[in-house]
């Protein structure tokens, strides 16, 4: 049972960013599904509706007009017409009004801003105008990250934005918000909207796979860059949740995939599944950038609910795999490192055979070297020796019986294990 106006810890700091003056346009992005117009909506609810415009740029044409109310103004229609530049310029120029008449300023928000073509040029022209006239209009875009930023962000607005990310729900707040304990957050995984259907497994895996699955490659990485080969990506994002907690080379990949094209096809692939929060390959862990991406990724889903719902298992049966139920939860620690370490932090493995170090966590000069007991095979602490003698001093931690319980270790961010 979900507690009621959970608010994820991203509420207070955009709180914090609207009672400043504007100063950088605000963007929330993260994948798809983890409440980032919820969090937007419970940041405006503590504002009346004439403060604010809320705009989500997929809205059908035959939806209703929304409208900006002003204590000095009758409601100004907002019709809906093509999603390009010139209607993203009227909504703009609507809230503009809002602003200039009210004491208190105005908000506008756009969701799902990368679907206007040239959006960013358009956004650029209209922020710098704003800022030579002081007006008091805080503006918030959401989208699909970080293909969103591929579109334009990073290039045309390069020192005109602030980044609010957000990630998958941590195990912190999938207990706190759904009640999960930790086999639930291992096999289910951290999507809030699929959270209530977990006693209705099929139902559940039903709506992981129809409505968060197919959705983010099919609209947020097809819709919004070039793939030659879009069935080629969703065999390799099927075969990477398979094999997620496992090395496996490109080469050998590619043996796996029909029509797999070259290794720098499926990189390239690999990227755009990690840029979409489905799948990260990570790398090896050397000092040299280049020999890094070299190596043979080590495959994780950044969302366990990923993996569980196209495997086959009910959670009962995952559970009484041990072999499966240890790959599970290696997999829910790396999501975990990777998702809460971000942007600061960067992950990667080790191994010198027949030695292994699961995570590797680097941020600077600091190192964290991380092995997850899955409980089926021994203790490999060796590898964590071996890392600290070839790379030097580090932290070294084995997360599973006879070391950091895994609920411990997973209440804590990425940073705190360095």
């Amino acid at each position: 049972m979900a507690i009621a106006g959970y608010q994820r810890k991203e509420v207070d700091a955009l709180q914090l960013r609207l009672s400043e003056p504007p100063r950088f346009l605000l963007f929330i992005a993260g994948p798809r599904q983890v409440g980032k117009t919820t969090m937007v909506q419970q940041t405006l609810a503590q504002y009346p509706s004439a403060q604010y415009s809320f705009i989500p740029v997929d809205r059908p044409d035959d939806a209703p007009a929304s409208s900006i109310t002003s204590s000095s103004s009758e409601p100004i229609d907002l019709s809906f017409g093509p999603r390009d530049a010139r209607w993203l310029v009227g909504k703009w120029q609507q809230a503009r009004i809002a602003a200039r008449q009210s004491e208190s300023g105005h908000i506008l928000i756009l969701d799902e801003i990368q679907k206007v073509p040239q959006w960013s040029e358009a956004v650029k022209g209209l922020w710098d105008a704003d800022r030579a006239e002081g007006l008091n209009l805080h503006v918030i875009l959401l989208g699909s990250s970080p293909l969103l930023m591929q579109q334009g962000m990073s290039e045309s607005l390069a020192g005109r934005f602030e980044l609010i990310p957000l990630t998958h729900w941590s195990f912190v707040e999938m207990h706190d918000a759904f009640g999960f304990d930790r086999d639930d957050y291992i096999y289910f995984g951290g999507y809030p909207g699929a959270a209530p259907l977990i006693q209705d497994e099929s139902r559940w895996r039903n709506y992981v796979t129809g409505s968060l699955i197919k959705p983010s490659i099919e609209k947020d990485i097809f819709e919004m860059t070039r793939v030659d080969k879009p069935a080629l990506l969703k065999q390799l994002f099927h075969l990477g949740a398979a094999y997620s907690g496992q090395i496996v080379a490109l080469s050998n990949m590619k043996g796996q995939l029909q029509n797999a094209g070259n290794e720098t096809t499926l990189a390239h692939y690999l990227d755009l599944l990690e840029n979409a929060g489905l799948l990260v390959g990570m790398q090896k862990y050397y000092r040299g950038q280049i020999k890094r991406r070299k190596s043979p990724p080590k495959l994780n889903v950044l969302n366990n609910a990923l993996m569980t719902a196209t495997s086959g298992y009910s959670k009962v049966e995952a559970i009484a795999d041990r072999t499966y139920w240890g790959r599970i939860v290696e997999s829910a620690v790396g999501q975990h490192l990777y998702n809460s370490g971000r942007p600061d932090c960067f992950l990667h493995y080790w191994r010198e055979e027949p030695n292994e170090v699961d995570f590797v966590i680097e941020r600077g000069n600091r190192i964290a070297a991380i092995e997850v007991k899955s409980g089926t095979v021994p203790i490999r602490a060796k590898g964590l020796e071996l890392f600290e003698k070839k790379f030097g001093a580090c932290q070294k931690h084995l997360v599973g019986d006879g070391g950091i319980p895994l609920v411990e270790f997973l209440s804590y961010p990425a940073e705190h294990w360095l």
